[in-house]
């Protein structure tokens, strides 16, 4: 399975209010371990650099004013995600700046159902805690030190580590998975992986499982979480 992590800094908050992206990152994960690939650009906004803004990623106008206008890498970045899922933090915001620029390019928006938003995962694993990205990093033991200032990619690579531990995929990468070596067979030979006698009694209500089910069919068609659906609920 192929996944974009991606990230995007900006002039501001609002796309309607005239701010723009000036930098977009991605991490290509496949299966959930980042290949090595990435996509990485900055871009000229054609406008000024709020304070505000500048403190937080220190990206000048003055750096800016020879890098691209979106409309000339758009292709190389629709091309880059190709049709798979992306993954962001607070990703609708990322996504409306995108949509924004590919509108200014005359180029079709990227649909919501595409979108894996971290945030959304994390607060509901986390209810009530703080989930920014650096309380996420400490929550994991992911060594974000190098993130003095926000960066596109930097934030991405970040992202994509907080993402395959919000979702328990670090254990397969582990060699957890069925089929694998297991640690204790190589320290223990000959001594059997332990079973429960009976499975665990289920956890859920059947009535929970029915509100599930029901909320999945409210997504449509195209929704990303029917990947990961159990058969019962596709």
């Amino acid at each position: 399975m192929r996944e974009i992590v991606f990230d995007t800094e900006t002039t501001g908050l609002d796309p309607g209010q005239g701010h723009r992206l000036i930098e977009i990152g991605c991490v290509e994960l496949l299966d959930h371990v980042a290949s090595g690939e990435t996509f990485h650009r900055y871009v000229n906004p054609e406008r000024d650099i709020p304070a505000g803004a500048f403190a937080i990623h220190g990206i000048s106008a003055q750096f800016l004013a020879d890098k691209p206008l979106f409309a000339d890498i758009a292709d190389a970045f629709l091309e880059f995600i190709g049709d798979a899922p992306l993954v962001a933090h607070n990703a609708n915001f990322d996504l409306g700046f995108i949509n924004a620029e590919l509108e200014r390019s005359r180029r079709a928006p990227i649909a919501r159902e595409r979108i894996v938003d971290t945030l959304t995962l994390a607060r509901r694993r986390f209810p009530g805690g703080s989930n920014r990205l650096d309380d996420l990093c400490a929550r994991f033991g992911i060594d974000n030190s190098r993130r003095t200032k926000h960066g596109a990619l930097l934030d991405a690579k970040i992202l994509a580590e907080v993402y395959i531990d919000l979702i328990d995929a670090r254990q397969a990468q582990l060699g957890l998975a069925a089929g694998l070596v297991c640690a204790a067979d190589v320290a223990f030979p000959g001594a059997g992986a332990r079973r429960r006698p009976q499975p665990l009694a289920p956890r859920l209500a059947q009535a929970e499982h029915e509100a599930h089910r029901a909320f999945i069919e409210t997504l449509g068609a195209g929704a990303i979480w029917r990947d990961y659906a159990a058969p019962d609920v596709k």
